[in-house]
């Protein structure tokens, strides 16, 4: 009696897995008889057209889509200016930050120059002082003229600092002040 029971099992298992083969194949599951849905003259499943004649909604639609590519197409052509815009901002504003980074750099270089100068002169004559008190005196007039000195050069710097910055900002902030007036 087991042996039937395992045989009917066997069997079952069989036509199970041959309908999930045939369903990944593609076929369904349900015949069409259980499965037709049909149309009643001019109602589609139940629902009336509510009056709309058949011919007018293609131009309708045609002009809403023209109307869309319009639209679309001006979008485009905002985007485009606008882009324009900004990469030429861009470039004005790279060449004014090389412009500025440069004579930055070429201001701590030459600031560089004249402290290494001034420190081998004051070692120069420090090492011609004859007393105590010559060294004491040469090293309070060396302190005194770096103080004035670095007073000096840090007032340069912030200066070229703030032309920096000026002029990076200045073709981003007259840029975009001219896309968004053309937008608006």
């Amino acid at each position: 009696m087991q042996q039937l029971s395992a045989s009917t099992s066997s069997h079952d298992a069989n036509q199970r897995l041959g309908k999930r083969s045939s369903l990944r194949n593609g076929d369904s599951a349900m015949n069409q008889s259980e499965v037709k849905a049909e149309l009643n003259g001019t109602k589609a499943f139940g629902m009336s057209m509510f009056g709309f004649p058949k011919i007018a909604l293609p131009g309708v639609f045609a002009e809403f889509a023209e109307q869309g590519v319009a639209r679309a197409q001006e979008g485009c052509e905002k985007v485009k200016a606008a882009s324009e815009e900004i990469a030429e901002a861009l470039r004005e504003t790279y060449s004014s930050n090389a412009r500025s980074a440069t004579d930055y750099g070429l201001k701590l270089i030459e600031i560089s120059n004249s402290n290494t100068a001034s420190a081998i002169d004051f070692l120069a004559h420090l090492l011609g002082s004859k007393s105590i008190t010559d060294v004491l005196t040469l090293s309070a007039e060396q302190a005194r003229k770096t103080v004035d000195t670095t007073s000096a050069q840090n007032k340069d710097l912030w200066e070229l600092a703030q032309k920096l910055a000026t002029e990076t900002g200045e073709p981003i902030r007259r840029h975009a002040a001219k896309v968004l007036q053309k937008a608006g």
